[in-house]
């Protein structure tokens, strides 16, 4: 019975590593751009603002940054970092 479990408990972490692999993007997967994002400076973090910001960026992910928290420094050319201050208005929209 041991002889069996022992080689499946060894996959475990196996598996667990290669699903938290990000996809990679195929070539023509459009980069976020952040030009027309300045419009969205000081209105209120929401729902609606963040799909807008998503559809005028054209950036596939959007990250959230708090007052105060801290973010990793990796950069995505996909994804879209919209910062806000403790009134819920938007601070910063760029893309990484």
């Amino acid at each position: 019975m041991l002889k069996i479990i022992m080689p499946l408990a060894l996959l475990v972490p196996i598996t667990a590593c290669a699903t938290a692999q990000s996809e990679p993007h195929a070539a023509g997967d459009a980069a976020c751009n952040d030009a027309a994002l300045s419009s969205f400076i000081g209105t209120k973090a929401s729902e609606a603002s963040a799909a807008d910001m998503l559809k005028v960026s054209r950036a596939r992910h959007l990250r959230w940054a708090g007052p105060g928290m801290a973010l990793t420094m990796d950069y995505r050319a996909d994804r879209l970092t919209v910062s806000y201050d403790s009134t819920m208005g938007i601070t910063s929209a760029r893309c990484g």
